[in-house]
C-alpha cells in the first residue's frame, strides 16, 4: 500500500505495519507532546510508519457528565502543534458534517467513528476534504458491508480510504475480533486493527466502559499474523487517570516491548509470503 500521500510519514520502505497511536482524547498540550515524543522515539528506532492519534472531542459518551474535550479549536491547535514540532502526521475523529472542514485544517487523516460509519453525509464530507479517510467498522456491521462505506469515499472523488476493525459486539457487554474479516476488508481498502477498542467491555451498569488491556498483545499479535496493514493503539502514561477510555489503554511504558515483538513477528510473516 502507498502511504506517501500522507505528509511527514516516515519509514515507508521498512515493510512494517503502520501505526496510529496516542491518547484517546487530547486532555492538554503537555500530555499530548509527552506521548507523541515517546512514541516517535520508539517508532523511529523500530522503523514503523507512524501517525499520532488524538480525539479533539468525544461525542459518544455513556453519561452526560463524561469528559468530552477541552474545546474544539484548542484541541485541534494542539494536534497541529504536535505535527509541526515532531514532523509527524496526525489523525482525529469527526462526528458532524461541519467537523470535516474544521478538522481538515489541522490534521492529515480524518476518522469516522464506528457508530457513524453508515452516515453518508458525514463520510462524503470527510472524503471531499481530500484527506485520507479512516472508516471504523461498525460493531454491528459485517466485514462485507464495509465495501459500501469505502465506495462512498471513492464516489465522492477520494481514493484514499482505510478500514479499521474495532471489534464486533458479542452479547451486550463484550466484543470479539473475527479475523476472518481481515482479508475480506483488505480487498476493499488498506485495513487497520484497532487493538485497544477491540478489547472494550461496553454498556456497563455504572456508565463507564470497561476493558481488557491484559489481552492487547494477544490481539495485536494475531492481527500482524493475519497481515493487517496497520495497527491502532491508544496509549497513555497514566491510563488509570486518563479522561477517556483508560480501562482499555496500553500503558506508555509497555509500548516499546510490544512493538518490538510485533515487528519481529512481521519480519517472520514477510519471509513466508
Amino acid at each position: 500500500m502507498n502511504l506517501n500521500n500522507i505528509p511527514n510519514i516516515k519509514h515507508t520502505n521498512s515493510d512494517n505495519f503502520f501505526l496510529l497511536a496516542g491518547p484517546c482524547a487530547i486532555e492538554g498540550e503537555a500530555m499530548a507532546m509527552r506521548i507523541a515524543e515517546k512514541v516517535i522515539t520508539i517508532t523511529d528506532k523500530l522503523e514503523i510508519p507512524y501517525v499520532f492519534k488524538g480525539s479533539f472531542k468525544k461525542a459518544n459518551r455513556s453519561r452526560i457528565d463524561s469528559f468530552t474535550g477541552i474545546g474544539d479549536e484548542k484541541a485541534l491547535k494542539i494536534l497541529k502543534k504536535v505535527s509541526e514540532t515532531f514532523s509527524v502526521p496526525t489523525v482525529t475523529d469527526i462526528h458532524e458534517v461541519s467537523d470535516a472542514h474544521l478538522a481538515s485544517q489541522y490534521v492529515d487523516v480524518l476518522q469516522i467513528p464506528a457508530f457513524l460509519v453508515r452516515q453518508t453525509d458525514l463520510v462524503v464530507a470527510a472524503a471531499k476534504t481530500g484527506k485520507v479517510v479512516n472508516l471504523k467498522k461498525g460493531q454491528f456491521m459485517s466485514p462485507e458491508a464495509m465495501k459500501h462505506a469505502v465506495q462512498k469515499v471513492k464516489d465522492a472523488g477520494n481514493e484514499n480510504a482505510w478500514i479499521t476493525d474495532r471489534g464486533t459486539m458479542f452479547g451486550y457487554q463484550d466484543m470479539i475480533v473475527d479475523f476472518r474479516g481481515i482479508p475480506t476488508m483488505r480487498s476493499y481498502a488498506p485495513t487497520v486493527l484497532d487493538v485497544t477498542h477491540s478489547l472494550q467491555q461496553p454498556n456497563q451498569s455504572i456508565g463507564v466502559t470497561g476493558g481488557r488491556p491484559d489481552m492487547i498483545e494477544t490481539i495485536a499479535r494475531a492481527g500482524v499474523v493475519n497481515n493487517v496493514d496497520g495497527l491502532f493503539i491508544e496509549t497513555h502514561f497514566d491510563p488509570a487517570n486518563a479522561k477517556s477510555d483508560g480501562a482499555n489503554m496500553l500503558h506508555l511504558d509497555n509500548l516499546e516491548s510490544l512493538l518490538a515483538n510485533l515487528v519481529a513477528i512481521r519480519k517472520t510473516i514477510n519471509s513466508l509470503n
